[in-house]
């Protein structure tokens, strides 16, 4: 597994696109913070940049860098999640500005996989994690069912094949700093 962390983190500080096993999904990730490595996500998946993306972020301290103001009953949901949980935050910061909403708002989630926060904690900086397909297209749900145009567009896969045997996408909750919650999907 070190040798698979190494090789993402080498593609990542580099502004590539990888392909990797996340606590829901497969994922196509790239540096939360670099915006033209986020513009080949979009470009991937055949994707307006209106439509955000996820990032992941390896704890919760790594979580109030990029968040202006994390909201109290964001900590509650993250501890009480039974599966998980993506919260769209208002006002982030220190990412990508392609990867902000037009309402200035980003969905991040605490990974929950121990791959994934390996990873992040390694790498230093939020991952994008956005399901391994064509936009518009069914989400994969196991390595078999990714299409050859993602394999190829990537420039890393991770040799994990064998995880995420069956995985569902996270829920969603919009969580403002007005107190205002709103799940998008459940």
């Amino acid at each position: 597994m070190t040798e698979e962390i190494n090789n993402c983190i080498k593609e990542l500080q580099n502004g590539n696109l990888i392909l990797y096993p996340t606590d829901t999904v497969w994922g196509i990730g790239c540096d939360a913070t670099n915006e033209n490595a986020v513009k080949k996500v979009y470009e991937l998946k055949k994707r307006e940049d209106s439509k955000a993306l996820i990032c992941l972020v390896a704890h919760q301290a790594m979580l109030e860098r990029h968040v202006a103001m994390v909201p109290d009953a964001a900590y509650d949901i993250m501890d009480l999640a039974e599966k998980p949980t993506t919260i769209v935050f208002d006002e982030p910061k220190g990412v990508a500005k392609n990867l902000i909403a037009d309402d200035n708002t980003l969905a991040i989630r605490v990974a929950s996989d121990k791959f994934c926060q390996y990873l992040i904690n390694n790498f230093g900086r939020p991952i994008v994690s956005t399901s391994a397909n064509i936009s518009g297209e069914p989400t994969p749900r196991q390595f078999k069912e990714i299409s050859e145009e993602i394999l190829k567009g990537v420039d890393y896969v991770v040799n994990l094949q064998d995880k995420n045997q069956n995985p569902s996408p996270s829920s969603i909750i919009k969580l403002s700093n007005d107190g205002q919650v709103k799940v998008i999907r459940e």
